[in-house]
């Protein structure tokens, strides 16, 4: 996996459906830098197919999709750092997330305010 991969979160792109537009996501797209995995699908395509935007769905499908591998000790492992910290209501697909993120050393764009939080006891890079 590529150091200038960008894992984009599901928050960011609800709020690229929603707005229409987001310039730090479009200029990642453009220089083809950016991943997905099937859990932020999964989050996403419900609602993407329900509202019948099958353009949407197909550009999503057409995104470099990082395999999960998840390790539930370390998920454990992650979800006792945040609660050591004072971080609670980590959910489990958030953790998952950042477990493949610093698994792989990829960067995470996310709107989510708990991985805002987590970089202060975590190593690594977010883009929000």
């Amino acid at each position: 996996m590529s150091r200038y991969k960008v894992l984009v979160d599901s928050s960011v792109w609800i709020d690229f459906l929603r707005s229409g537009t987001n310039s730090k996501l479009d200029r990642l797209i453009q220089e083809d830098m950016i991943c997905i995995n099937e859990l932020i699908i999964t989050e996403l395509l419900p609602s993407i197919n329900h509202h019948s935007r099958n353009d949407v769905a197909e550009s999503l499908g057409s995104i470099e999709k990082i395999p999960l591998r998840i390790d539930w000790i370390v998920i454990r492992e992650l979800q006792y750092m945040n609660l050591k910290n004072g971080i609670y209501k980590v959910g489990i697909p958030d953790l998952i997330i950042l477990q493949q993120v610093i698994e792989e050393k990829i960067l995470l764009f996310s709107f989510d305010e708990h991985f805002k939080l987590m970089r202060s006891f975590l190593n690594y890079e977010l883009i929000h």
